[in-house]
């Protein structure tokens, strides 16, 4: 009987992000996810994350991707010790992603 060589496929790795989101009185809030459009509908629908509770999800500012899920939550610590400034210049560094259709408004 011959022997059986066993090949292992490689398996995609999921890519992961880490993203900013601006709330209605101006903090951005740090987070990642495996689709940061998605995870953003669901602070605009006011699911997700309490810090939206008090001042509504306007917009996506910033997404960064990282390799997997474990980069992406240690990047997510680092981008949370930044001071304000250091993650408003992330933000300045990309065009705006998607706004809430009364963000525009006000």
């Amino acid at each position: 009987m011959p022997d059986v060589i066993s090949v292992e496929t490689p398996v995609a790795v999921k890519p992961w992000f880490v993203y900013l989101v601006r709330a209605a009185n101006g903090a951005l809030y740090c987070g990642i996810s495996d689709d940061p459009h998605k995870r953003f509908a669901k602070h605009q629908s006011g699911k997700g994350a309490r810090f939206f509770h008090v001042s509504p999800a306007q917009a996506l500012v910033y997404i960064e991707p990282c390799a997997g899920k474990g980069d992406a939550l240690r990047r997510e610590r680092a981008v949370k010790a930044m001071s304000k400034l250091a993650k408003e210049a992330l933000v300045a560094a990309m065009p705006v992603i998607a706004l809430t259709d009364n963000a525009l408004s006000g």
